[in-house]
């Protein structure tokens, strides 16, 4: 492959003399072809209006020391040399007409020569690839004997911009990328393979990325937790300065929502005395969680997708715009789809907030996380309570046992862990958990999911939604169960794989071929079902 090398001519450094004593002189535009192991096969030099003279003279000196050059001659005029908008638009403008065959040269783009501003703007369009290659960076060379006799040729070094080449360099961004997924979740050490490869990929799109995050999940996966140590993270790492404000939009209705959300001036309503910045205003140059996004209006979802989009929207009553900068993170235990396709949620704005999506898993199906989450809540009981508590062998053997169970249905996830926690560290005598506190506990959980199970729950009600009376009255109370079943997951799911991989949890990893889709299929068919018609119902 060909060495190409781009460069400026220095009207300086290059402008040595035009006797024969500079070739005595450290000239670096000449010198760079004065390597016996760096051959240039060609220069791509670039010069200003009035330079021609040394122009001509450093190409002639390029054929004398390396005749196997080619040197093609480009003028641009940058007008204020120092003006960084003038320079980095020039050399924009070269690199977008420039034709770059990557696959068969090497590219080099010299930065010792030029104004620094010139200079910097080579860096910043080689770091956005707008000038492939590397760099190179060129200096004179001291003589040990007289540190003012410099050679000639001097010395040169190639820099590549690609930082996971660097050992050390990589070794620290690996280091940092492991603090920053202990640090979101909670320096726990979970063993869900999931739910890690989550966090890690997480970890790096809440470091790269300003654009909207979806956390999905049921009641009390940890949506909010994990915002919090997003917006944490980033702080730590200097992107925010702002708050991090958090909104239920299930509480949010009617004038108080567009109010609360994006303000509103005095006199704007019945009761508006005073004038009210609102929250998005609040989370400016921060982050803004909006849990339960899913309830917010048509209105308000509208005026959201704008001041994503646009970062400005009008508070309620005014007629002049306002701006806020902020970082949005929304969170959801519903199906956004299910809801777009009812007409109760925005395509558009689903679209707009989709870009990055992570569906937390619940406690069941991270069961395996229950103990190192069960250490995580004694240790962060005893902050509060400002001693320690913990279990005795038997006590917690017991308990994990049940935990792990199938009669343990920890409907509101990781907040029903943290509340039989703190239940059972406040009841225990001397800092200790007994047996019969898990005991007393473990009915107490039972009792709890035994009134929340739906008493009043009406299997056929939901059939009948989809099949009608008539063909519901023929069904068996299984059929009914089972179909009430299928149509809860099909709608807590984004596709027929996602709703089949939670139906068939245990049997898919015995199974030869995991066709999900296929299996719930079939079972579909039997009803003379389709799964988008569950979707709407």
């Amino acid at each position: 492959m060909k060495t190409i090398v781009i460069s400026i001519l220095g009207t300086v450094l290059d402008k040595r003399g035009k006797r024969e004593n500079r070739w005595n002189k450290w000239r670096p535009t000449v010198s760079m072809c004065q390597h016996e192991d760096f051959l240039i096969d060609r220069m791509e030099l670039l010069f200003q209006p009035g330079s021609e003279h040394l122009t001509e003279q450093v190409v002639e000196d390029i054929q004398r020391v390396s005749p196997e050059t080619e040197v093609n001659l480009h003028q641009l005029d940058f007008k204020d040399p120092w003006d960084f908008e003038t320079v980095y638009s020039a050399l924009y403008d070269f690199s977008q007409n420039y034709h770059f065959q990557p696959d068969n040269e090497n590219y080099l783009i010299h930065i010792t020569t030029g104004t620094h501003v010139a200079q910097i703007c080579l860096y910043l369009l080689n770091e956005t690839h707008y000038l492939p290659g590397k760099l190179l960076q060129t200096s004179p060379k001291q003589a040990r004997t007289n540190r003012n006799n410099q050679s000639a040729a001097g010395k040169y070094q190639i820099i590549d911009l690609d930082l996971s080449k660097y050992d050390q360099i990589a070794s620290r961004f690996s280091q940092e990328h492991l603090q920053g997924t202990t640090y979101l979740k909670g320096g726990i050490a979970t063993e869900n393979q999931r739910f890690n490869n989550m966090i890690e990929q997480l970890e790096k799109v809440s470091i790269r990325s300003q654009e909207p995050i979806l956390l999905t999940g049921p009641t009390g996966a940890g949506k909010s937790q994990l915002a919090k140590r997003i917006y944490e993270l980033k702080k730590q790492r200097g992107q925010f300065n702002g708050e991090f404000v958090i909104v239920n939009c299930a509480t949010l209705k009617g004038d108080n929502a567009m109010s609360a959300l994006f303000g509103h001036t005095k006199g704007a309503f019945t009761g508006a005395s005073n004038q009210r910045p609102g929250l998005l205003k609040q989370a400016d140059g921060g982050m803004l969680f909006l849990d339960e996004i899913g309830e917010l209006g048509g209105d308000e979802q509208a005026m959201l997708l704008r001041a994503i989009e646009e970062k400005c929207f009008l508070p309620l009553g005014s007629d002049k715009e306002t701006s806020s900068n902020f970082q949005l993170i929304a969170g959801t235990n519903k199906n956004l789809h299910a809801s777009v396709n009812r007409g109760d949620f925005r395509e558009d704005l689903l679209a707009r907030i989709n870009l990055w999506s992570y569906q937390l898993p619940s406690l069941k199906e991270r069961i395996e996380d229950l103990e190192p989450n069960l250490d995580y809540e004694l240790s962060r009981y005893a902050k509060q309570a400002g001693h320690l508590v913990s279990f005795n062998k038997a006590a917690k053997k017991h308990f994990i046992e049940f935990a792990k169970s199938p009669q343990a249905l920890w409907s509101a996830n990781f907040r029903d862990l943290n509340s039989c926690i703190t239940r059972m560290a406040t009841l225990s005598d001397g800092g200790r958990i007994s047996q019969q506190n898990v005991e007393d506990e473990i009915l107490r959980l039972q009792n709890n999911w035994r009134n929340i199970t739906n008493p009043t729950y009406n299997p056929s009600a939901e059939t009948e939604k989809i099949l009608g009376r008539t063909a519901t009255a023929e069904l068996d109370l299984y059929d009914h169960i089972q179909i009430a079943g299928l149509i809860k997951v099909c709608q807590e799911s984004t596709s027929m794989a996602d709703a089949g991989r939670k139906l068939f949890n245990q049997s898919r990893a015995i199974k030869k071929s995991q066709n999900d889709s296929h299996r719930l299929k079939q079972i579909l068919n039997k009803y003379g079902l389709e799964f988008g018609q569950l979707l709407k119902s």
